[in-house]
C-alpha cells in the first residue's frame, strides 16, 4: 500500500532501533509524522482511534530510551498500541489491521515479540509486568527493564491493585507508566480520578532525593531494607509539608510526576532519569485523548472507535442508508427507560461502558438511578448484588466477555442467594474486528452451570424486549438475557412489553423430517437455511426457537427426542458445554437416541474478520448451516 502522506522520518523506521539512531531533537517531528500516519490509516479502515493519538508522544518516547523487545513494554488493554505497531515493523501492514489474517486488533505475542503479552481486557499489566520483572531478577538479567503502561480508567480495576500491592512488597524495579487523560471510554469516574487530578510532586525534591540515595549507595550505607524504611520515613515528612499524601509513595512505590505526555523531549529526559533507579516506580503522566486531531480532542468518547470518516473534515462516514434497524444495545437502552419509568425499582449498572451498552439512555433520562462504577466488572455484579438484597432490582449491563472476569461473584455474591439481578450480556458471540479478546464465546458454559440461574437469548428485537420485561417480574432470581454486536433485522420493533413464559421455546417451523434448534439471532441464519433447503430438496423441517438455555423446555425436548432421528443444535457460543452439549445431555438422561449434530463455535480462539468472514470460518453461517442440513436429510 503507498503512503497516503509523504513522510521524512516515519518511512526509514523498520524498527526501534532505527528510531534510537535518530537525535534527541527531531523527535516532535517524528511524533507529528506517526500521529498523521494514524490519522490517514484508521479514516478508511477504522480501529480505535483517540486512545492512540493520546499516547504518540509516550509511545515515541518509551521505545527511544529502552532496549526493545529485550526490554519489555507491557500494554494495558492495547486500545493505545497503533503507534506501537507501526514503530515495531508493522507499519507498511498497518493498513491490514482488524482485517481477517491481518494485524491483530491489540497486542499480540504470536505477531510480533516486541508484544510482550495479551492485550485486551483492562487492569493485567501491572501484574504480567511484575512476573516479568521478579523473573528478569531471579535470571540475573538486573538491566533488563520492565515498563507497565495502564490507563487510569484501568486503574479503577481491582486487579490493578491487587498488582501495586504486591509490586511494593516483592523485589523488583519496575516501572508504572500511569497514561492519566480522564477517560477511559467514557470519562472515568470515581475517587481514583478525583485523586490523580490533584496529585503531584516536587521536581527538586526528586533530584535531591535521587543524590542523597546514590551517595549513601556509595557509602555502603544503604541495603534494601535501610532503603525501605528510609522511603517511609521520607513519603510521611514529604506528606507533612506537602500536606498531601501519595497513596503510591504510601506503598512503598516511587512516584514521578505528573509530566506533561505530549512533551516528547521531556519524557525522554524523566525516563532517563529513572529507569535504572532501583525498586518499583510510577511515573504519571498527563495525556489528552485525541491529542492532535480537534474532533476527537472534543468529543473522545465518539472517537474512541468512530468507524471512516473523512480526515479533513472530521465527518464521519456512515455506510447504512435510509431506515436501518435498530443495534441491539439500543433496543436494550430504550426499553430498559420503559421499564424504568414504569417500575421504580429498577436501576442500571455498567463498568465503564454506558455509552457503549446504552446505559447512557437511562442515564439521561433518569441520572440518579444509572451507575457507571468504572472498569470493575466483579465490583459491578457484587454492587448489584447488594442492591438487589435492599430490594433494588438491578440491570447489570457487561459485555459477555467482560463478564468472565466476575465469574465468583455472580455465583458468591448473586446465584447463591437467588438474587434479582438481571444481567444483559452484550456484544454475547462472535463480535468481529476486535478479534479473540472481545469474542463473548464462552457465556453459554460458564452460567448454565450455575444454580438459580435463568439463562435466554432473543431470536430478534422483539424477543429481546419481551424478555427484559420477563425478568423485570417479581422473584425471577439471577436472569441471564445475553445478545449479540451489531444490528438486527427489524425496522418495527418496538412491540408492546409483554411477558413469556420462563423455560419456554417457540416452534417456528413445523416439520417432520428434521428438527433444528436454534438458540437467539443466529437462528435468523438457521430460518434461511430451512427455508433454501426445504425448496431445493423438498424437505419439511421443523424450527425451534429455543430461547431459555436453562431452564430447558423439557416438554419440547421430549417432543423432539421421540419423533426425530436427526437434530441440528445451532447456536453462536462454544460448541463444548453450550445450548448443544445441554440438548445431548437432555437427550441421553431420558434414553432418547436421535442423532445429535452441533453447529458453534469450535474449540479454539478465533481470530478478528467482519462477523460473516468469521461465521463462515466456524461454519455457522446460512451456507454452512444449509450444507450440514442436506448432508443429515441425506443419511
Amino acid at each position: 500500500m503507498e503512503e497516503i502522506t509523504n513522510y521524512q522520518y516515519l518511512t526509514s523506521i523498520d524498527s526501534p532501533n532505527d528510531l534510537r539512531a535518530l537525535k534527541q531533537d527531531v523527535l516532535p517531528e517524528v511524533c507529528k509524522e506517526l500521529r498523521n500516519k494514524i490519522i490517514d490509516e484508521v479514516s478508511v479502515n477504522p480501529g480505535h482511534f483517540a486512545s492512540s493519538l493520546g499516547v504518540v508522544e509516550l509511545t515515541v518516547a518509551l521505545h527511544y530510551t529502552h532496549n526493545t523487545p529485550y526490554d519489555r513494554i507491557v500494554w494495558d488493554v492495547g486500545h493505545q498500541a497503533y503507534g506501537h505497531k507501526i514503530l515495531t515493523g508493522r507499519r507498511d501492514l498497518f493498513h491490514t489491521n482488524r482485517k481477517l489474517n491481518g494485524l491483530c486488533p491489540f497486542p499480540s505475542p504470536t505477531e510480533s515479540e516486541y508484544d510482550t503479552f495479551t492485550c485486551g481486557h483492562a487492569a493485567n499489566s501491572i501484574s504480567v509486568a511484575l512476573g516479568m520483572s521478579v523473573a528478569a531478577k531471579k535470571a540475573g538479567e538486573e538491566n533488563r527493564h520492565i515498563v507497565a503502561v495502564i490507563g487510569d480508567g484501568s486503574m479503577s480495576c481491582g486487579l490493578a491493585f491487587e498488582g501495586i500491592n504486591n509490586a511494593s512488597s516483592l523485589p523488583n524495579n519496575l516501572l508504572i507508566v500511569l497514561n492519566d487523560n480522564d477517560m477511559s471510554i467514557d470519562h472515568s469516574v470515581g475517587g481514583m480520578k478525583e485523586y490523580l487530578m490533584g496529585l503531584h510532586t516536587s521536581e527538586s525534591y526528586n533530584r535531591l532525593r535521587k543524590f542523597a540515595s546514590e551517595k549513601l549507595s556509595q557509602m555502603g550505607l544503604l541495603n534494601d531494607e535501610r532503603r525501605k524504611a528510609i522511603i517511609r520515613f521520607n513519603n510521611s515528612l514529604k506528606s507533612l509539608v506537602m500536606q498531601q499524601h501519595n497513596m503510591f509513595e504510601g506503598m512503598n512505590i516511587r512516584y514521578f510526576g505528573p509530566v506533561d505526555g505530549h512533551d516528547v523531549q521531556g519524557l525522554v529526559r524523566v525516563l532517563n532519569e529513572i529507569k535504572d533507579m532501583k525498586g518499583p516506580k510510577l511515573l504519571h503522566v498527563h495525556t489528552k485523548k485525541g491529542k492532535g486531531y480537534k474532533p476527537a480532542e472534543e468529543s473522545a468518547t465518539i472517537w474512541h472507535a468512530p468507524g471512516k470518516f473523512n480526515k479533513e473534515t472530521g465527518e464521519r462516514i456512515s455506510s447504512c442508508q435510509g431506515i436501518q434497524p435498530p443495534l441491539f444495545q439500543d433496543v436494550f437502552g430504550e426499553t430498559l427507560v420503559e421499564l424504568a419509568e414504569k417500575n421504580p425499582q429498577i436501576v442500571g449498572i455498567t463498568p465503564a461502558m454506558p455509552t457503549g451498552c446504552s446505559m447512557n439512555k437511562l442515564t439521561k433520562a433518569m441520572p440518579d438511578r444509572a451507575y457507571d462504577v468504572g472498569i470493575a466488572e466483579g465490583h459491578a455484579v457484587t454492587f448489584s448484588g447488594g442492591l438487589a438484597k435492599e430490594g433494588l432490582l438491578p440491570f447489570c449491563n457487561v459485555y459477555s466477555a467482560f463478564m468472565q472476569r466476575a465469574y465468583d461473584n455472580i455465583i458468591h455474591d448473586v446465584a447463591m442467594q437467588r438474587l434479582n439481578v438481571v444481567f444483559c450480556l452484550d456484544r454475547a458471540g462472535l463480535v468481529g474486528e476486535d478479534g479473540a479478546t472481545h469474542h463473548g464465546a464462552f457465556d453459554l458454559a460458564y452460567l448454565r452451570t450455575i444454580p438459580h440461574m435463568t439463562i435466554s437469548s432473543p431470536y430478534d428485537e422483539q424477543e429481546l424486549r419481551r424478555l427484559m420485561y420477563t425478568a423485570q417480574l417479581p422473584d425471577q432470581g439471577p436472569f441471564a438475557i445475553r445478545y449479540p454486536r451489531g444490528r438486527g433485522e427489524n425496522t418495527d420493533w418496538k412491540c408492546p412489553l409483554t411477558a413469556v413464559e420462563v423455560g419456554t421455546s417457540r416452534w417456528l417451523k413445523e416439520g417432520k423430517d428434521l428438527a433444528v434448534v436454534s438458540l437467539g439471532p443466529i437462528g435468523k441464519a438457521a430460518h434461511r437455511a430451512i427455508e433454501r433447503a426445504e425448496k431445493e430438496l423438498g424437505k419439511e423441517i421443523a424450527h425451534i426457537d429455543l430461547r431459555f438455555l436453562k431452564p430447558l423446555d423439557a416438554e419440547t425436548l421430549h417432543r423432539i427426542g421421540q419423533q426425530y432421528k436427526h437434530v441440528l443444535t445451532v447456536e453462536d457460543g462454544a460448541l463444548m458445554g453450550g445450548m448443544g452439549t445441554a440438548v445431548l445431555e437432555f437427550m441421553m438422561d431420558y434414553g432418547y437416541q436421535p442423532q445429535v449434530t452441533r453447529i458453534g463455535i469450535p474449540d479454539k480462539f478465533i481470530q478478528h474478520g467482519t462477523i460473516p468472514e468469521l461465521h463462515a470460518i466456524c461454519e455457522m453461517d446460512e451456507n454452512a448451516i444449509y450444507e450440514k442440513i442436506k448432508s443429515l436429510l441425506s443419511l
